[in-house]
């Protein structure tokens, strides 16, 4: 497994190393809800952000690309699927699915969040 990680960081930093909106999604690592909120950081930021995801984390990173597209917050800019050769601990080569979705903010992003925010505060008052 470790070999496999670290194939995909190799991978990660030879595609563009100069590439900072790219959130490399984990089904096993963090919450859902945590990559959605990266990806609004990362949109309010540059406007746009790249979802990148391994195997059986591609569902959810279209999860994520949905609920931020559902929610008006981000528009589809494009979708690209590949095959990934990456080599296990034991050094038998395998071959991983890999999606990367590209999302760039909505015209609305800005008001929404702006929305989100006044929200917040009247919660806490």
């Amino acid at each position: 497994m470790a070999a496999m990680v670290d194939g995909m960081q190799k991978l990660s930093i030879a595609d563009d190393v100069s590439k900072k909106n790219r959130i490399q999604v984990s089904n096993t690592k963090k919450p859902i809800f945590f990559y959605v909120n990266l990806a609004k950081r990362f949109m309010q930021q540059q406007s746009e952000v790249e979802l990148s995801a391994l195997g059986m984390a591609i569902a959810t990173v279209v999860t994520i690309a949905e609920i931020l597209k559902s929610n008006g917050l981000a528009v589809e800019k494009s979708i690209m699927t590949s095959m990934v050769d990456l080599t296990e601990e034991i050094g038998r080569p395998v071959q991983k699915s890999k999606i990367e979705i590209v999302l760039e903010k909505s015209a609305k992003f800005d008001e929404l969040i702006a929305a989100t925010r006044e929200e917040a505060i009247d919660t806490e008052n």
